[in-house]
């Protein structure tokens, strides 16, 4: 019997999740987030995954640093997602979960290729679908794959975990004085400029009515929490 509030979330997860010990891809990392994510998967909900891939190479950053055009920065950046979503499939898999890897390019040796109805058969028989190389797109974000694949497999709301519990008025690692949010709308975020998602996925899940929820990961507990509805984070809805 489920105890989820929700029957499929789409979770981010950003590449610096699977980051620990000095290491692009730690063990650690690996383990408690698979740890954090069968304590999800076993109240019968439905999981979405996508990964970013900043802990091997950010493709915007890159671009600027080594003078490679932003096109194929960018497509290096979506490699990196994948070789992480092959990683957390390895791990996941370890801790008793079946998942499956879909690219959004081509790699049939190591990855489906995604294909909307597919993604939908895998999660609707128990199995948690990774989403890698963000759209397939260069100039695109994974916060805009993630916004898109919440949108195109129904999910009811939009998960992401960062290193903070919340959304804030300023970045509270930086200023103490900052306040969090309990709730705010698509439009506050974009008007205030908070950055929490970029501008194309915020506006994906307002014309979606996508919820976003933004908590910490980092907190023991916090995933099964949030897919049991429990009040957690800043939960971002209707203007």
């Amino acid at each position: 019997m489920s105890t989820s509030h929700y029957k499929r979330v789409l979770i981010k997860l950003s590449g610096d999740a699977l980051s620990s010990d000095g290491e692009s891809i730690g063990s650690r990392a690996l383990s408690h987030l698979c740890a954090e994510i069968k304590k999800a998967y076993d109240t019968g909900v439905q999981i979405g995954l996508v990964v970013g891939g900043g802990n091997i190479l950010r493709g915007g950053r890159w671009s600027k640093e080594s003078g490679v055009d932003r096109a194929t920065a960018d497509y290096m950046g979506m490699l990196a997602t994948v070789l992480n979503a092959l990683a957390l499939q390895s791990a996941l898999e370890k801790h008793g979960m079946e998942t499956r890897v879909l690219s959004a390019i081509e790699m049939r040796p190591v990855a489906e290729p995604y294909i909307r109805r597919r993604a939908l058969r895998h999660l609707e028989k128990g199995r948690i679908v990774i989403f890698a190389a963000g759209t397939g797109n260069p100039f695109l974000t994974t916060d805009t794959a993630a916004a898109l694949r919440a949108s195109e497999i129904d999910a009811e709301i939009l998960m992401k975990a960062t290193r903070v519990d919340g959304v804030y008025t300023a970045d509270p690692e930086k200023d103490p004085s900052a306040k969090r949010f309990t709730e705010i709308s698509y439009q506050e975020v974009l008007s205030q400029n908070l950055q929490v998602m970029d501008a194309p996925a915020i506006s994906i899940c307002r014309e979606k009515k996508i919820p976003i929820l933004v908590f910490s990961f980092i907190k023991e507990n916090s995933l099964v929490e949030a897919v049991r509805g429990e009040p957690i984070g800043t939960i971002i809805r209707g203007d």
